[in-house]
């Protein structure tokens, strides 16, 4: 008995640290219009609802994603800045498991952006 339960909580252990290095899923900008899906084995994150900017779905706003080798819950990639019209190198954390940063630096000014993790991308209202 002693034994399945120790079994159990090291299960339990494992499983919650794998999900913690997890950014695989949707993921909502708080203030913002735009959902995105971010697909790791394929190393990009995809915009998958935008109620502003419709136009902007099915746009990849990530490529190249890969872990950082030398730290946990850390990865690098490209992501599309909006503004400037062009990919810039991009580190991405995952702060808790629902929570991730975006930090993009340009020149000497770099910017943060968060984003949480959504269960699902609602369906859009009918007007």
């Amino acid at each position: 008995m002693k034994r399945r339960y120790t079994l159990a909580v090291c299960m339990a252990l494992v499983s919650s640290l794998a999900l913690s290095n997890d950014i695989n899923g949707f993921w909502k900008h708080p203030e913002g219009p735009g959902w995105i899906e971010i697909d790791l084995a394929a190393g990009k994150g995809t915009v998958v609802r935008n109620d502003e900017f419709p136009e902007r779905e099915g746009r990849e706003i990530i490529t190249g994603l890969k872990a950082d080798p030398s730290k946990d819950n850390v990865w690098h990639a490209q992501v599309y800045a909006e503004r400037l019209g062009e990919y810039k190198k991009a580190r991405i954390s995952l702060l808790k498991p629902d929570l991730m940063e975006f930090r993009v630096k340009v020149g000497i000014v770099s910017r943060s952006i968060e984003w949480v993790r959504v269960d699902e991308v609602p369906a859009a209202a009918v007007e």
